[in-house]
Protein backbone atom coordinates (compact mmCIF):
# COMPACT_ATOMS: atom_id res chain seq x y z
CA UNK A 1 0.00 0.00 0.00
CA UNK A 2 2.88 2.40 0.94
CA UNK A 3 4.19 1.78 -2.55
CA UNK A 4 0.99 2.88 -4.35
CA UNK A 5 0.67 5.83 -2.51
CA UNK A 6 3.86 7.24 -3.53
CA UNK A 7 2.96 6.78 -6.66
CA UNK A 8 -0.13 8.40 -6.57
CA UNK A 9 1.05 11.80 -4.91
CA UNK A 10 4.01 11.48 -7.84
CA UNK A 11 1.14 11.50 -10.30
CA UNK A 12 -0.01 13.98 -8.55
CA UNK A 13 2.23 16.49 -8.38
CA UNK A 14 3.35 15.96 -12.12
CA UNK A 15 -0.36 17.01 -13.21
CA UNK A 16 -0.26 20.41 -10.63
CA UNK A 17 3.61 20.69 -12.28
CA UNK A 18 1.82 21.05 -15.26
CA UNK A 19 -0.96 22.94 -15.06
CA UNK A 20 1.06 25.39 -13.23
CA UNK A 21 3.02 25.85 -16.22
CA UNK A 22 0.47 26.76 -18.01
CA UNK A 23 -0.61 28.77 -16.10
CA UNK A 24 2.76 30.69 -16.48
CA UNK A 25 2.47 31.08 -20.21
CA UNK A 26 -1.20 32.31 -20.05
CA UNK A 27 -1.26 36.23 -21.30
CA UNK A 28 -3.68 38.17 -19.29
CA UNK A 29 -4.70 41.69 -19.47
CA UNK A 30 -4.02 44.06 -16.59
CA UNK A 31 -6.59 45.84 -14.38
CA UNK A 32 -7.68 48.73 -14.95
CA UNK A 33 -6.70 52.16 -13.10
CA UNK A 34 -8.27 52.58 -9.63
CA UNK A 35 -10.60 56.08 -9.32
CA UNK A 36 -9.05 58.31 -7.34
CA UNK A 37 -12.67 59.71 -6.05
CA UNK A 38 -13.42 56.00 -5.08
CA UNK A 39 -13.05 55.45 -0.91
CA UNK A 40 -10.48 53.15 -0.46
CA UNK A 41 -11.09 49.61 0.87
CA UNK A 42 -9.18 47.06 1.52
CA UNK A 43 -9.05 43.06 1.25
CA UNK A 44 -6.73 40.14 1.41
CA UNK A 45 -5.98 37.85 -1.94
CA UNK A 46 -3.83 35.10 -2.00
CA UNK A 47 -2.90 33.78 -4.98
CA UNK A 48 -1.27 30.09 -5.15
CA UNK A 49 2.50 30.77 -5.70
CA UNK A 50 2.22 33.79 -5.83
CA UNK A 51 0.92 37.69 -4.59
CA UNK A 52 0.20 40.27 -6.33
CA UNK A 53 0.84 44.48 -5.55
CA UNK A 54 -1.94 47.30 -6.42
CA UNK A 55 -1.47 50.49 -7.72
CA UNK A 56 1.96 51.85 -6.29
CA UNK A 57 3.54 55.06 -5.23
CA UNK A 58 4.07 58.42 -7.74
CA UNK A 59 7.47 57.97 -5.98
CA UNK A 60 8.22 54.75 -7.26
CA UNK A 61 6.56 55.32 -11.03
CA UNK A 62 8.38 53.09 -13.01
CA UNK A 63 10.32 50.71 -10.23
CA UNK A 64 13.15 48.47 -11.61
CA UNK A 65 12.33 45.10 -12.18
CA UNK A 66 12.85 42.15 -9.61
CA UNK A 67 15.10 39.52 -10.51
CA UNK A 68 14.33 36.05 -9.05
CA UNK A 69 17.60 36.38 -7.13
CA UNK A 70 16.26 39.83 -4.83
CA UNK A 71 13.03 37.74 -3.66
CA UNK A 72 13.56 35.57 -0.66
CA UNK A 73 12.83 31.86 -1.20
CA UNK A 74 9.61 29.78 -0.03
CA UNK A 75 12.10 28.72 2.81
CA UNK A 76 12.67 31.92 4.15
CA UNK A 77 11.23 33.07 7.19
CA UNK A 78 12.40 36.44 7.64
CA UNK A 79 10.52 39.60 5.87
CA UNK A 80 11.76 42.92 5.73
CA UNK A 81 8.80 46.00 5.94
CA UNK A 82 9.23 48.70 3.33
CA UNK A 83 8.04 52.32 4.41
CA UNK A 84 5.90 53.77 1.57
CA UNK A 85 4.44 57.30 2.03
CA UNK A 86 2.23 59.00 -0.87
CA UNK A 87 -0.29 61.43 -1.91
CA UNK A 88 -1.36 60.32 -4.87
CA UNK A 89 -3.51 58.25 -6.19
CA UNK A 90 -1.97 54.50 -6.43
CA UNK A 91 -1.54 52.84 -9.79
CA UNK A 92 -1.09 49.37 -10.57
CA UNK A 93 2.12 47.53 -11.49
CA UNK A 94 3.02 43.87 -11.23
CA UNK A 95 6.42 42.63 -10.21
CA UNK A 96 7.92 38.99 -10.90
CA UNK A 97 7.23 36.26 -8.14
CA UNK A 98 9.68 33.44 -7.74
CA UNK A 99 8.51 30.45 -9.86
CA UNK A 100 6.22 32.10 -12.04
CA UNK A 101 5.69 35.10 -14.79
CA UNK A 102 3.94 38.56 -14.04
CA UNK A 103 0.06 38.14 -13.57
CA UNK A 104 -1.63 40.66 -12.91
CA UNK A 105 -4.27 41.54 -10.07
CA UNK A 106 -7.70 39.43 -10.72
CA UNK A 107 -10.27 39.17 -8.47
CA UNK A 108 -11.47 35.93 -8.02
CA UNK A 109 -15.42 35.38 -8.79
CA UNK A 110 -17.30 38.12 -7.63
CA UNK A 111 -20.04 35.98 -6.24
CA UNK A 112 -17.99 34.22 -3.99
CA UNK A 113 -15.56 36.40 -2.67
CA UNK A 114 -14.64 35.93 0.49
CA UNK A 115 -15.30 38.15 3.68
CA UNK A 116 -11.36 38.72 3.77
CA UNK A 117 -11.89 40.28 0.44
CA UNK A 118 -12.56 43.91 2.22
CA UNK A 119 -9.14 43.67 4.65
CA UNK A 120 -5.95 45.12 3.97
CA UNK A 121 -3.39 43.30 1.53
CA UNK A 122 0.30 43.01 3.04
CA UNK A 123 2.76 42.43 0.85
CA UNK A 124 6.27 41.60 2.71
CA UNK A 125 9.16 41.57 0.29
CA UNK A 126 12.10 40.59 2.19
CA UNK A 127 16.27 41.24 1.12
CA UNK A 128 15.06 43.87 -1.16
CA UNK A 129 17.52 46.67 -1.17
CA UNK A 130 16.56 49.14 -3.24
CA UNK A 131 13.17 49.52 -1.73
CA UNK A 132 12.08 51.12 1.21
CA UNK A 133 11.14 48.13 4.57
CA UNK A 134 7.59 48.12 4.81
CA UNK A 135 4.66 48.72 1.80
CA UNK A 136 1.45 48.88 2.50
CA UNK A 137 -1.20 49.37 0.27
CA UNK A 138 -4.63 49.47 -0.35
CA UNK A 139 -7.12 49.42 -3.55
CA UNK A 140 -10.96 49.59 -3.68
CA UNK A 141 -12.86 46.43 -5.21
CA UNK A 142 -15.20 49.06 -7.05
CA UNK A 143 -12.40 48.80 -9.86
CA UNK A 144 -12.84 45.27 -10.26
CA UNK A 145 -14.51 44.52 -13.35
CA UNK A 146 -17.89 42.09 -12.26
CA UNK A 147 -16.76 40.12 -15.62
CA UNK A 148 -13.67 39.16 -14.61
CA UNK A 149 -12.82 35.08 -14.13
CA UNK A 150 -10.34 32.81 -13.14
CA UNK A 151 -8.06 32.36 -15.82
CA UNK A 152 -8.59 29.23 -18.02
CA UNK A 153 -5.35 27.11 -16.29
CA UNK A 154 -6.87 27.74 -13.17
CA UNK A 155 -9.49 25.40 -14.32
CA UNK A 156 -6.39 22.65 -15.60
CA UNK A 157 -5.36 22.61 -11.73
CA UNK A 158 -8.75 22.71 -10.61
CA UNK A 159 -9.52 19.00 -13.04
CA UNK A 160 -5.70 17.89 -11.99
CA UNK A 161 -6.89 17.75 -8.03
CA UNK A 162 -10.51 16.25 -8.91
CA UNK A 163 -8.72 13.61 -10.70
CA UNK A 164 -6.20 12.79 -7.39
CA UNK A 165 -8.99 12.99 -5.51
CA UNK A 166 -11.18 11.06 -7.49
CA UNK A 167 -8.16 8.50 -7.96
CA UNK A 168 -7.85 8.09 -4.07
CA UNK A 169 -11.48 7.64 -3.69
CA UNK A 170 -11.52 4.74 -6.03
CA UNK A 171 -8.78 3.21 -4.53
CA UNK A 172 -9.45 3.44 -1.33
CA UNK A 173 -6.64 5.10 0.40
CA UNK A 174 -8.73 8.12 2.08
CA UNK A 175 -11.44 5.87 3.68
CA UNK A 176 -11.78 6.71 7.07
CA UNK A 177 -12.82 3.69 9.47
CA UNK A 178 -15.68 3.80 11.01
CA UNK A 179 -15.48 3.85 15.43
CA UNK A 180 -17.65 1.31 17.10
CA UNK A 181 -20.28 3.16 19.24
CA UNK A 182 -19.11 3.14 22.50
CA UNK A 183 -21.90 0.96 23.93
CA UNK A 184 -21.76 -2.10 20.96
CA UNK A 185 -19.76 -4.14 23.31
CA UNK A 186 -21.80 -3.89 26.19
CA UNK A 187 -25.01 -3.89 23.96
CA UNK A 188 -23.47 -7.47 22.12
CA UNK A 189 -23.27 -8.68 26.36
CA UNK A 190 -26.44 -8.08 27.24
CA UNK A 191 -27.95 -9.61 24.07
CA UNK A 192 -25.52 -12.90 24.08
CA UNK A 193 -26.59 -12.86 28.13
CA UNK A 194 -30.39 -12.41 27.11
CA UNK A 195 -29.82 -15.27 24.99
CA UNK A 196 -28.34 -17.25 26.86
CA UNK A 197 -30.64 -17.08 29.51
CA UNK A 198 -33.36 -17.35 27.44
CA UNK A 199 -31.99 -20.95 26.36
CA UNK A 200 -31.42 -22.06 29.69
CA UNK A 201 -35.47 -21.15 30.74
CA UNK A 202 -36.36 -23.27 27.55
CA UNK A 203 -34.22 -26.06 28.73
CA UNK A 204 -35.92 -26.31 32.40
CA UNK A 205 -38.88 -25.71 30.99
CA UNK A 206 -38.67 -28.05 28.38
CA UNK A 207 -37.38 -30.91 31.51
CA UNK A 208 -40.13 -30.26 33.65
CA UNK A 209 -42.46 -31.17 30.87
CA UNK A 210 -40.37 -34.67 30.49
CA UNK A 211 -40.56 -35.16 34.40
CA UNK A 212 -44.12 -34.87 33.95
CA UNK A 213 -44.33 -37.43 31.54
CA UNK A 214 -42.21 -39.93 33.04
CA UNK A 215 -38.72 -38.43 32.42
CA UNK A 216 -36.63 -40.08 35.37
CA UNK A 217 -33.10 -38.56 34.72
CA UNK A 218 -31.22 -35.68 36.38
CA UNK A 219 -31.34 -32.11 34.35
CA UNK A 220 -27.49 -32.47 33.15
CA UNK A 221 -28.18 -36.07 31.78
CA UNK A 222 -31.46 -34.53 30.09
CA UNK A 223 -29.22 -31.54 28.60
CA UNK A 224 -26.70 -34.63 27.05
CA UNK A 225 -30.20 -35.96 25.71
CA UNK A 226 -31.08 -32.80 23.90
CA UNK A 227 -27.74 -32.37 22.13
CA UNK A 228 -27.76 -35.50 21.13
CA UNK A 229 -30.99 -35.60 19.43
CA UNK A 230 -30.04 -32.44 17.63
CA UNK A 231 -27.23 -34.04 16.93
CA UNK A 232 -29.40 -36.78 14.98
CA UNK A 233 -31.77 -34.15 13.45
CA UNK A 234 -28.99 -32.28 11.55
CA UNK A 235 -27.73 -35.29 10.20
CA UNK A 236 -31.01 -36.62 9.20
CA UNK A 237 -31.73 -33.15 7.37
CA UNK A 238 -28.43 -33.51 5.80
CA UNK A 239 -29.11 -37.11 4.55
CA UNK A 240 -25.51 -37.66 5.06
CA UNK A 241 -23.80 -40.92 4.11
CA UNK A 242 -20.27 -40.28 5.50
CA UNK A 243 -20.33 -38.36 8.51
CA UNK A 244 -18.17 -34.94 9.37
CA UNK A 245 -14.84 -35.72 10.33
CA UNK A 246 -15.74 -33.33 13.86
CA UNK A 247 -18.19 -36.58 14.86
CA UNK A 248 -17.06 -39.30 17.43
CA UNK A 249 -16.18 -42.24 15.02
CA UNK A 250 -18.16 -45.64 16.71
CA UNK A 251 -16.37 -47.91 14.34
CA UNK A 252 -12.79 -46.07 15.89
CA UNK A 253 -10.85 -48.36 18.73
CA UNK A 254 -10.81 -46.49 22.15
CA UNK A 255 -7.21 -44.96 23.26
CA UNK A 256 -5.53 -45.56 26.79
CA UNK A 257 -5.90 -41.56 27.38
CA UNK A 258 -9.42 -41.26 25.96
CA UNK A 259 -12.06 -39.26 27.64
CA UNK A 260 -14.45 -41.49 29.40
CA UNK A 261 -17.66 -38.52 29.31
CA UNK A 262 -19.21 -37.41 25.94
CA UNK A 263 -19.41 -33.81 25.30
CA UNK A 264 -22.82 -32.70 24.67
CA UNK A 265 -23.60 -31.03 21.13
CA UNK A 266 -24.78 -27.28 20.82
CA UNK A 267 -28.26 -26.97 20.03
CA UNK A 268 -30.33 -23.45 19.06
CA UNK A 269 -33.19 -22.16 20.40
CA UNK A 270 -35.55 -23.22 17.49
CA UNK A 271 -34.17 -26.64 18.19
CA UNK A 272 -35.87 -26.04 22.17
CA UNK A 273 -39.00 -24.23 20.32
CA UNK A 274 -39.75 -27.45 18.50
CA UNK A 275 -39.05 -30.20 21.27
CA UNK A 276 -41.65 -27.55 23.75
CA UNK A 277 -44.70 -27.25 21.14
CA UNK A 278 -44.01 -31.30 20.56
CA UNK A 279 -43.86 -31.74 24.68
CA UNK A 280 -47.31 -29.35 24.97
CA UNK A 281 -48.68 -31.06 22.26
CA UNK A 282 -48.39 -34.71 24.05
CA UNK A 283 -49.59 -32.74 27.23
CA UNK A 284 -52.47 -31.28 25.17
CA UNK A 285 -53.39 -34.49 24.42
CA UNK A 286 -57.15 -35.83 24.12
CA UNK A 287 -58.09 -35.91 27.69
CA UNK A 288 -59.47 -39.09 29.43
CA UNK A 289 -63.43 -39.41 29.29
CA UNK A 290 -65.29 -37.90 32.09
CA UNK A 291 -66.56 -40.03 35.34
CA UNK A 292 -70.18 -42.18 33.69
CA UNK A 293 -72.34 -43.49 36.27
CA UNK A 294 -71.18 -45.78 38.97
CA UNK A 295 -72.97 -48.96 37.38
CA UNK A 296 -71.10 -48.19 34.07
CA UNK A 297 -68.05 -47.88 35.60
CA UNK A 298 -68.14 -51.00 37.58
CA UNK A 299 -68.89 -53.11 34.26
CA UNK A 300 -65.84 -51.50 33.06
CA UNK A 301 -63.79 -52.39 35.90
CA UNK A 302 -64.58 -56.01 35.88
CA UNK A 303 -64.65 -56.22 32.13
CA UNK A 304 -61.02 -55.21 32.04
CA UNK A 305 -59.99 -56.84 34.89
CA UNK A 306 -60.89 -60.09 33.07
CA UNK A 307 -59.20 -58.92 29.88
CA UNK A 308 -56.07 -58.67 32.01
CA UNK A 309 -56.53 -61.65 33.35
CA UNK A 310 -56.57 -62.98 30.04
CA UNK A 311 -53.14 -61.12 28.98
CA UNK A 312 -51.46 -62.49 31.79
CA UNK A 313 -52.32 -66.07 30.95
CA UNK A 314 -51.44 -65.49 26.68
CA UNK A 315 -48.61 -63.22 27.35
CA UNK A 316 -47.22 -63.75 30.67
CA UNK A 317 -45.69 -60.35 32.23
CA UNK A 318 -41.84 -60.65 32.08
CA UNK A 319 -40.61 -60.09 35.69
CA UNK A 320 -38.67 -56.66 36.21
CA UNK A 321 -35.23 -57.05 35.67
CA UNK A 322 -32.36 -57.19 38.90
CA UNK A 323 -30.14 -54.35 39.74
CA UNK A 324 -26.82 -56.07 40.31
CA UNK A 325 -25.42 -59.23 39.33
CA UNK A 326 -24.39 -61.85 42.01
CA UNK A 327 -21.41 -61.54 43.89
CA UNK A 328 -19.74 -64.23 42.32
CA UNK A 329 -20.77 -62.93 38.94
CA UNK A 330 -19.82 -59.50 39.75
CA UNK A 331 -16.34 -60.57 41.13
CA UNK A 332 -15.50 -62.64 37.28
CA UNK A 333 -16.38 -59.39 35.86
CA UNK A 334 -14.14 -57.56 37.90
CA UNK A 335 -11.51 -60.21 36.55
CA UNK A 336 -12.11 -60.19 32.94
CA UNK A 337 -12.19 -56.56 32.86
CA UNK A 338 -8.35 -56.87 34.26
CA UNK A 339 -7.15 -59.36 31.24
CA UNK A 340 -5.40 -57.77 28.35
CA UNK A 341 -5.47 -57.92 24.75
CA UNK A 342 -7.67 -60.33 23.23
CA UNK A 343 -10.02 -61.40 25.89
CA UNK A 344 -12.92 -63.68 24.25
CA UNK A 345 -13.17 -65.64 20.96
CA UNK A 346 -16.54 -66.56 19.55
CA UNK A 347 -16.95 -68.29 15.81
CA UNK A 348 -14.99 -65.69 13.64
CA UNK A 349 -15.66 -62.74 15.99
CA UNK A 350 -13.50 -61.72 19.13
CA UNK A 351 -13.12 -59.06 21.62
CA UNK A 352 -9.82 -57.54 23.14
CA UNK A 353 -9.68 -55.36 26.34
CA UNK A 354 -9.76 -51.99 24.28
CA UNK A 355 -13.60 -53.35 23.18
CA UNK A 356 -14.69 -54.39 26.68
CA UNK A 357 -13.83 -50.61 28.02
CA UNK A 358 -17.02 -49.48 25.72
CA UNK A 359 -19.19 -51.36 28.00
CA UNK A 360 -18.36 -49.21 31.06
CA UNK A 361 -20.46 -46.24 31.97
CA UNK A 362 -20.69 -43.71 29.55
CA UNK A 363 -19.69 -45.11 26.48
CA UNK A 364 -20.52 -45.84 22.64
CA UNK A 365 -20.30 -49.41 21.62
CA UNK A 366 -18.65 -50.42 18.36
CA UNK A 367 -19.08 -52.87 15.59
CA UNK A 368 -17.07 -55.52 17.74
CA UNK A 369 -19.36 -55.63 20.91
CA UNK A 370 -22.53 -55.98 18.79
CA UNK A 371 -20.71 -58.18 16.06
CA UNK A 372 -19.97 -60.73 19.24
CA UNK A 373 -23.19 -60.56 20.69
CA UNK A 374 -24.82 -60.91 17.30
CA UNK A 375 -22.45 -63.90 16.79
CA UNK A 376 -23.82 -65.49 20.56
CA UNK A 377 -27.30 -65.04 19.57
CA UNK A 378 -27.06 -66.81 16.18
CA UNK A 379 -25.75 -69.63 18.00
CA UNK A 380 -27.92 -69.77 20.38
CA UNK A 381 -31.01 -69.98 17.43
CA UNK A 382 -28.56 -72.52 15.73
CA UNK A 383 -28.36 -74.80 18.75
CA UNK A 384 -32.22 -74.96 18.97
CA UNK A 385 -32.93 -76.33 15.60
CA UNK A 386 -33.97 -79.45 16.33
CA UNK A 387 -36.71 -78.25 18.50
CA UNK A 388 -37.61 -74.87 17.23
CA UNK A 389 -40.76 -73.12 18.21
CA UNK A 390 -43.83 -73.73 15.80
CA UNK A 391 -44.75 -71.12 13.53
CA UNK A 392 -47.32 -68.86 14.81
CA UNK A 393 -46.70 -69.78 18.39
CA UNK A 394 -47.59 -67.27 21.23
CA UNK A 395 -44.33 -65.32 22.13
CA UNK A 396 -42.67 -66.54 24.97
CA UNK A 397 -43.48 -70.00 24.42
CA UNK A 398 -41.11 -72.74 23.59
CA UNK A 399 -37.48 -72.87 22.59
CA UNK A 400 -35.63 -69.58 20.62
CA UNK A 401 -36.54 -68.82 17.07
CA UNK A 402 -34.70 -69.78 13.90
CA UNK A 403 -33.44 -66.64 13.76
CA UNK A 404 -30.62 -65.38 11.34
CA UNK A 405 -28.40 -62.50 12.22
CA UNK A 406 -26.65 -60.09 9.74
CA UNK A 407 -23.69 -58.24 10.48
CA UNK A 408 -22.84 -54.39 11.23
CA UNK A 409 -21.89 -54.13 7.50
CA UNK A 410 -24.73 -55.50 5.73
CA UNK A 411 -26.66 -52.38 6.60
CA UNK A 412 -24.00 -50.28 5.08
CA UNK A 413 -23.05 -52.11 2.09
CA UNK A 414 -27.02 -52.20 1.84
CA UNK A 415 -27.69 -48.51 1.75
CA UNK A 416 -24.28 -47.47 0.20
CA UNK A 417 -23.76 -49.84 -2.58
CA UNK A 418 -27.29 -51.64 -3.28
CA UNK A 419 -27.92 -55.37 -3.27
CA UNK A 420 -26.13 -55.61 -7.37
CA UNK A 421 -23.23 -53.62 -6.15
CA UNK A 422 -22.24 -55.27 -2.80
CA UNK A 423 -23.12 -58.71 -4.02
CA UNK A 424 -25.64 -59.55 -1.27
CA UNK A 425 -26.72 -62.56 -2.82
CA UNK A 426 -23.43 -64.27 -1.42
CA UNK A 427 -24.56 -63.76 1.76
CA UNK A 428 -27.35 -66.07 1.22
CA UNK A 429 -25.64 -68.39 -0.40
CA UNK A 430 -25.44 -71.35 2.30
CA UNK A 431 -29.06 -70.98 3.63
CA UNK A 432 -32.46 -70.00 2.66
CA UNK A 433 -33.61 -67.02 4.20
CA UNK A 434 -37.47 -67.34 3.43
CA UNK A 435 -37.27 -70.34 5.76
CA UNK A 436 -36.05 -68.58 8.61
CA UNK A 437 -38.87 -66.87 11.49
CA UNK A 438 -36.71 -63.87 11.88
CA UNK A 439 -33.74 -62.16 10.28
CA UNK A 440 -31.90 -59.51 12.80
CA UNK A 441 -30.60 -56.76 11.70
CA UNK A 442 -28.30 -54.17 13.10
CA UNK A 443 -28.68 -50.91 11.69
CA UNK A 444 -26.01 -47.37 11.79
CA UNK A 445 -27.28 -44.16 10.92
CA UNK A 446 -24.72 -41.83 10.05
CA UNK A 447 -21.97 -43.39 11.94
CA UNK A 448 -24.13 -41.79 15.23
CA UNK A 449 -26.76 -43.69 16.31
CA UNK A 450 -27.44 -47.60 16.89
CA UNK A 451 -31.32 -49.33 16.52
CA UNK A 452 -32.36 -52.68 15.01
CA UNK A 453 -34.13 -53.71 12.46
CA UNK A 454 -35.72 -57.48 11.96
CA UNK A 455 -37.45 -58.64 8.92
CA UNK A 456 -40.42 -60.87 10.81
CA UNK A 457 -41.57 -63.75 8.70
CA UNK A 458 -43.76 -65.35 11.20
CA UNK A 459 -45.69 -62.24 11.39
CA UNK A 460 -45.19 -61.22 8.20
CA UNK A 461 -44.14 -57.50 8.88
CA UNK A 462 -41.03 -55.19 8.66
CA UNK A 463 -39.85 -54.10 12.16
CA UNK A 464 -37.66 -51.25 13.44
CA UNK A 465 -36.85 -50.48 17.57
CA UNK A 466 -35.40 -47.22 17.66
CA UNK A 467 -34.64 -46.22 21.38
CA UNK A 468 -34.57 -42.41 20.20
CA UNK A 469 -38.31 -42.91 19.05
CA UNK A 470 -37.76 -41.58 15.50
CA UNK A 471 -39.12 -42.05 12.34
CA UNK A 472 -37.12 -44.68 10.44
CA UNK A 473 -38.97 -44.51 6.62
CA UNK A 474 -35.54 -45.34 5.23
CA UNK A 475 -34.98 -48.81 6.73
CA UNK A 476 -38.73 -50.53 5.87
CA UNK A 477 -38.14 -48.61 2.25
CA UNK A 478 -34.67 -50.14 1.77
CA UNK A 479 -35.39 -54.10 3.49
CA UNK A 480 -38.59 -54.07 0.91
CA UNK A 481 -36.35 -53.69 -1.87
CA UNK A 482 -33.89 -55.88 -0.62
CA UNK A 483 -36.57 -58.60 0.35
CA UNK A 484 -37.52 -58.42 -3.26
CA UNK A 485 -34.18 -58.42 -5.33
CA UNK A 486 -33.09 -61.23 -2.99
CA UNK A 487 -36.39 -63.28 -4.01
CA UNK A 488 -35.73 -62.41 -7.60
CA UNK A 489 -32.43 -63.64 -6.90
CA UNK A 490 -33.25 -67.23 -5.54
CA UNK A 491 -36.80 -67.89 -6.04
CA UNK A 492 -36.74 -66.25 -9.14
CA UNK A 493 -40.03 -64.26 -8.72
CA UNK A 494 -41.03 -60.78 -7.35
CA UNK A 495 -41.44 -61.04 -3.49
CA UNK A 496 -45.12 -61.15 -2.38
CA UNK A 497 -45.65 -58.62 0.33
CA UNK A 498 -50.07 -58.94 0.78
CA UNK A 499 -50.48 -58.32 3.99
CA UNK A 500 -47.10 -57.43 4.87
CA UNK A 501 -46.59 -54.32 6.72
CA UNK A 502 -44.31 -51.79 8.35
CA UNK A 503 -44.52 -52.47 12.42
CA UNK A 504 -42.95 -49.88 15.39
CA UNK A 505 -43.79 -50.82 18.72
CA UNK A 506 -45.41 -48.21 20.50
CA UNK A 507 -44.38 -48.14 23.91
CA UNK A 508 -40.38 -49.11 23.25
CA UNK A 509 -37.75 -48.21 25.69
CA UNK A 510 -35.59 -45.03 25.04
CA UNK A 511 -33.01 -43.90 26.29
CA UNK A 512 -32.39 -40.65 28.64
CA UNK A 513 -29.25 -40.08 27.39
CA UNK A 514 -26.44 -39.67 24.40
CA UNK A 515 -24.61 -42.94 24.75
CA UNK A 516 -26.81 -45.84 25.60
CA UNK A 517 -28.13 -46.58 22.31
CA UNK A 518 -25.80 -49.48 21.27
CA UNK A 519 -26.97 -51.29 24.55
CA UNK A 520 -30.58 -50.86 23.20
CA UNK A 521 -29.62 -51.99 19.93
CA UNK A 522 -28.69 -55.52 21.93
CA UNK A 523 -31.17 -56.06 24.12
CA UNK A 524 -33.79 -55.76 21.06
CA UNK A 525 -31.89 -57.87 19.44
CA UNK A 526 -31.73 -60.64 22.18
CA UNK A 527 -35.08 -60.20 23.06
CA UNK A 528 -36.45 -60.52 19.85
CA UNK A 529 -34.70 -63.92 18.76
CA UNK A 530 -36.28 -65.28 21.74
CA UNK A 531 -39.71 -64.71 20.40
CA UNK A 532 -41.18 -61.56 22.90
CA UNK A 533 -42.70 -58.76 21.70
CA UNK A 534 -42.54 -56.61 24.83
CA UNK A 535 -39.53 -55.55 27.12
CA UNK A 536 -39.05 -55.41 30.26
CA UNK A 537 -35.85 -53.33 30.13
CA UNK A 538 -35.75 -49.24 30.90
CA UNK A 539 -33.17 -46.72 31.09
CA UNK A 540 -33.09 -47.49 34.96
CA UNK A 541 -31.30 -51.46 33.79
CA UNK A 542 -28.64 -50.10 31.95
CA UNK A 543 -25.88 -50.20 34.56
CA UNK A 544 -26.88 -53.41 35.19
CA UNK A 545 -27.07 -54.83 31.28
CA UNK A 546 -23.62 -53.49 30.63
CA UNK A 547 -22.39 -55.55 33.52
CA UNK A 548 -24.37 -58.30 32.39
CA UNK A 549 -23.05 -58.20 28.62
CA UNK A 550 -19.48 -58.15 29.62
CA UNK A 551 -20.35 -61.31 31.69
CA UNK A 552 -21.65 -62.93 28.89
CA UNK A 553 -18.87 -61.98 26.50
CA UNK A 554 -16.30 -62.96 28.92
CA UNK A 555 -17.89 -66.53 28.82
CA UNK A 556 -18.98 -66.71 24.78
CA UNK A 557 -22.59 -67.94 25.64
CA UNK A 558 -25.91 -65.73 26.94
CA UNK A 559 -27.49 -66.14 30.55
CA UNK A 560 -30.99 -66.37 28.90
Amino acid sequence: MGIDLMNLAGETIVHLVKAIKRTEEAVVSPLPLQSPSTPPSSYEFEPPFHKEIPPESPKLASPPPLSRHSIPSKRTKEPVDLPLSSSTPPKPFTFDPPLCNPIPLQSPRPASLSPRSHQNLTVQIANAPSLPSTVTVTTSTSSVPSSLNFPSSNLEVDRALSRAERRVRRTGYSKKKTRPHIYAAKHKAQVQASKKKSLKEMERELYNLRRNGGYHSDFQTFKTLLGYRAKLELLEGRAAIIPSPSLTDLRSHSTAHAPRRRHSVSYDESFLERALAKAKKTLDGPKPPQPFIPKFDQLRISARAKDAEIEQRLRPKPKPLPTSLPPEDEAKVDMILRQRGVVSKHGREQVTDQDLKRLGPVQWVNDEIINFYGSMILARAEASKENPAPNGAAPGEGKPLNAHYFSTFFWSKLKGEGYEKARLAKWTKKFDLFSKDVVLIPVNHNNAHWTAAIINFRRKRIESYDSMGMDRGEVFKLLRIYLDAEHLNKKKKPFDFTGWEDYLLEDTPEQENGYDCGIFTCQFLERISRGEERFNFTQADMPYLRRLMIWEIGHAKLRG
